[in-house]
């Protein structure tokens, strides 16, 4: 079958096809008599699985080990084994950034009024930097948490509720004084409260 057919029964594009042609991943496909690729069974085989080990978010030097392991019949699984194991580690590593960014961010929404006041703890977090997105490498804090969460002792949120908690109760103190003042004077009720400048 040609390229159009090859890449409609993988699920993949014709430009990718041609993409793990040029970059090794893929054997190039023979030619026929006309120039334009022919692709066999094999080679449908071997993008299928490309296409699969994608879906599982293999990069593409990983998934070039792997076919080199599955071509292999005299493999050792010990060698696939240490390769989606370390695999799994990255994913963890991805999933505890995303986690710590959710948490953050649903510390500032839930302390938010999200009423017509122009006061907006969201904003103010983000301008002071708590919720700036994590280095490749998670911070010592959240590393010590998954240490600990392993132990069954703490979780990655206490850690986060901690480092948000002086910048949250100073919010939480600001919106109480102001319900006070306005219950004590009903025609400044509407007046927005004074902004407030946080420095971390």
């Amino acid at each position: 079958m040609n390229i159009g057919q090859a890449a409609k029964h993988s699920g993949l594009t014709a430009k990718m096809i041609r993409y793990y042609e040029s970059i090794g991943l893929l054997t190039p496909a023979g030619r026929g008599a006309n120039g334009y690729r022919h692709y066999n069974e094999r080679d449908l085989h071997q993008l299928a699985f490309i296409r699969r080990a994608r879906d599982l978010s293999f990069s593409l030097e990983e998934v070039g080990k792997l076919l080199a392991l599955w071509q292999d019949r005299q493999r050792a699984s010990a060698d696939v084994k240490a390769l989606a194991g370390a695999h799994i580690d990255e994913l963890n590593r991805k999933i505890a950034e995303l986690v710590g960014l959710r948490d953050t961010l649903q510390e500032l929404v839930d302390h938010c009024q999200g009423d017509d006041r122009p006061d907006c703890p969201i904003l103010q977090g983000i301008e002071s930097g708590c919720c700036s997105a994590p280095s490749s490498r998670p911070p010592q804090s959240l590393r010590l948490a998954k240490a600990d969460t392993n132990a069954g002792r703490l979780g990655p949120r206490p850690l986060l509720q901690h480092s948000l908690r002086p910048f949250l109760d100073l919010h939480s103190s600001s919106c109480a004084r102001g319900r006070k003042r306005a219950r004590r004077h009903p025609r400044a009720a509407g007046k927005a409260p004074a902004r407030i400048e946080l420095f971390i």
